[in-house]
């Protein structure tokens, strides 16, 4: 069965993005980049809702993400994508498809589908709204040595103890921190 990985990149005070959504905080280097390619090669599909999938499809086809990094923009440009939203009539990204219907239902067909794992970045809405379902399988933070001292925190609604158990961790030069966990008792 596949997996659906749910990665993002926090504050030190636990925000994945600042008070007015801004992520231009986000510590992102060559050996961030050198991670974030081989976790690209782990998956085949990308799970977003509508604000996430906005941000990433105005970033990734641009001329100065393939110029940036085009190793990765090629990787993004190139996955599936499957877009969660209501409010959305289309999507034009390469290889997105939208599902306006329910979620948890279509994650669950697709974690059973022949395939790679699944990864859902950003998208903490998203992620929140799967994982008392039991469909998120592992949860990958990386910690940026910042703090904020407001925005929107990662696991904002949720209010039930969820226990996860820590998995792997790794240091990096630039001072952040990835810690990787797998849920117990889904």
């Amino acid at each position: 069965m596949r997996k659906v990985i749910f990665q993002n990149m926090i504050s030190l005070d636990g925000y994945f993005e600042g008070p007015n959504r801004e992520i231009d905080w986000h510590n992102v280097d060559e050996e961030f980049n050198e991670i974030a390619r081989a976790f690209l090669d782990t998956v085949d599909t990308l799970l977003f809702g509508r604000l996430t999938y906005q941000i990433m499809a105005n970033y990734w086809p641009t001329e100065l993400a393939l110029n940036d990094d085009p190793i990765i923009a090629n990787k993004m440009n190139n996955l599936s994508k499957v877009v969660f939203s209501k409010t959305l009539d289309k999507v034009d990204w390469q290889n997105s498809r939208l599902v306006k219907g329910n979620i948890a239902e279509e994650v669950a067909r697709l974690k059973q589908a022949q395939g790679k794992d699944m990864a859902i970045f950003g998208s903490s809405d998203l992620a929140l709204a799967l994982i008392p379902d039991g469909l998120i399988d592992e949860i990958r933070i990386m910690i940026n040595p910042i703090v904020l001292g407001e925005g929107k925190p990662i696991f904002a609604g949720i209010r039930n103890r969820i226990n996860l158990k820590l998995i792997k961790t790794e240091t990096f030069k630039s001072g952040n921190v990835a810690l990787h966990y797998q849920f117990i008792n889904k």
